[in-house]
């Protein structure tokens, strides 16, 4: 890698991004495909990807994240786990809990890049909050509850898209139906033989240009009817309530019923979410949706470190330690009472992170220390880090930048030289300032390319060569002692 880097004459990483960058789209969209079939065949797709072994997961993990092996092991054991869990006799796996993990490293290292990443992958009920916007049980903010509460929406809400892929062709039908008859709408007076059939003769006329799309840009009027977001409305202003009162309070209020114009492509949207809610049956995707939420159900809990306190008991870490205390429980294994019912907490799977600039991981209290007993310790990034994670993911930032300039018709000739002079200042940067990781590298790259992207779309000259002297020269301003703090 560093070979290829120092040479000015080879374009190497740019030709093979390009090559990769056309192969990784095919495989995108056969993967697409493949997810689509799944759900045709009856098998929801998480099903299929939860036979993923550990190597086939941090294989999928290297695609994106550079490094930090350690840590792809131990998340790629634990979502292997719940899947070894599910094949052991009911009695021994009521008993089984998940081994939850605690990401210890500094900002930008990969932490939350991995739990992003294993989201998409696994395709588990999973979501990913922040410690610092709960607080104690009595205090003003939300409770550590809600987050199982926002995990049970997330698994309601994929399997809601489940089981709509599942009547997709009686909804379809449906809403062929509706969309006629507001193209054509019924007379209110008497109709004659003679008229009626003209008119069926019209309705099937049309029902030909809709399947071919001839229609789509013909506008329809639509009647859709709104429940009252309790929950929101009341969470915008600081105040939470329990799953009885906001059930209560969603019955009071009146739905609202609104009618609105749209582009016959845009209706038959909206006329689908509307039959698919008819054909399926709410009660079996709650149910199902607890189930999946508490067997497989993923949270990631971040900036952990900052709910660390200290011994003294005034300020604000009463709350932090209050935090600590309330979530104990949650973590340990307990009931959530949400408005589609409760929710067990016992096999869900939580993995927090902190980079512990200020404290350390045995700060927590010794309790909730013992619910997360796999502690992962990311790595600094090194220079030739910061060369890989330029060029060696899907979708790099040296991808990015030469498909962001290619819309203008820009050809960008980045050599390598130019990428290991960028890691460079990136990693001189990071070791003389505060260290925020490959977070660094987005602002040398928007001030690399800066005069390239403002005068993009008014120049005749196409293609540039950005070679590591016309690195050094656009961040020469920006690399000074003075200005390290201030520019990058």
């Amino acid at each position: 890698m560093a070979s290829s880097a120092g040479d000015a004459k080879v374009n190497g990483p740019a030709d093979r991004m390009e090559a990769r960058l056309l192969s990784n789209s095919d495989g995108s969209r056969t993967a697409r495909c493949l997810e689509h079939q799944n759900i045709r065949d009856g098998i929801p797709y998480h099903q299929s990807m939860n036979h993923l072994t550990p190597k086939q997961i941090v294989a999928e993990l290297d695609k994106y994240i550079v490094g930090q092996s350690d840590a792809k092991r131990a998340v790629a054991v634990a979502i292997r786990n719940r899947w070894r869990r599910q094949q052991l006799p009911e009695g021994m796996r009521k008993d089984c809990a998940p081994k939850n993990i605690i990401m210890v490293g500094p900002t930008g290292v990969g932490k939350t890049e991995i739990a992003r990443r294993l989201a998409g992958l696994t395709g588990a009920p999973f979501i990913k909050v922040e410690a610092t916007k709960y607080t104690e049980v009595g205090y003003h903010g939300r409770d550590v509850e809600s987050m199982v509460r926002d995990l049970l929406d997330v698994s309601i809400a994929m399997v809601s898209a489940e089981h709509t892929e599942t009547v997709r062709t009686a909804a379809d039908a449906q809403v062929e139906d509706r969309m006629l008859d507001l193209l054509l709408p019924k007379s209110s007076g008497f109709e004659d033989e003679e008229s009626k059939e003209k008119r069926a003769r019209t309705r099937e006329k049309l029902r030909e240009q809709l399947k071919v799309g001839l229609l789509e840009d013909r506008e329809v009027e639509i009647t859709t009817e709104e429940k009252a977001n309790v929950a929101g409305l009341l969470g915008s202003a600081g105040m939470e309530l329990g799953a009885d009162f906001e059930s209560m309070f969603e019955r009071m209020m009146p739905s609202k019923r609104e009618t609105h114009r749209y582009r016959v492509a845009d209706a038959r949207k909206v006329l689908l979410s509307q039959e698919a809610e008819k054909l399926v049956e709410k009660d079996t995707i709650i149910r199902t949706a607890i189930e999946r939420a508490e067997q497989s159900g993923i949270i990631f809990l971040d900036e952990i470190d900052k709910i660390c306190g200290s011994e003294k008991s005034d300020g604000p870490d009463v709350s932090r330690q209050g935090v600590q205390r309330d979530l104990l429980p949650v973590v340990e294994g307990s009931t959530v009472i949400s408005k589609h019912g409760p929710v067990k907490t016992d096999h869900i799977l939580f993995i927090a992170a902190g980079a512990f600039h200020t404290n350390k991981p045995t700060d927590l209290m010794p309790e909730l220390q013992g619910r997360f007993p796999i502690r992962v310790e990311l790595q600094d990034l090194t220079r030739d880090d910061f060369f890989r994670i330029l060029t060696e993911p899907e979708n790099s930032l040296i991808k990015q930048t030469i498909s962001l300039m290619a819309t203008e018709g820009i050809e960008l000739d980045i050599r390598g030289e130019a990428i290991y002079a960028m890691a460079q200042v990136a990693f001189d940067t990071n070791k003389k300032t505060q260290n925020i990781g490959a977070r660094r590298l987005h602002t040398i790259l928007e001030k690399v390319f800066e005069e390239i992207s403002y005068s993009a779309a008014d120049t005749t000259e196409k293609h540039h060569t950005i070679t590591a002297d016309y690195v050094k020269q656009h961040l020469a301003g920006a690399s000074g002692e003075k200005g390290r703090g201030w520019f990058l």
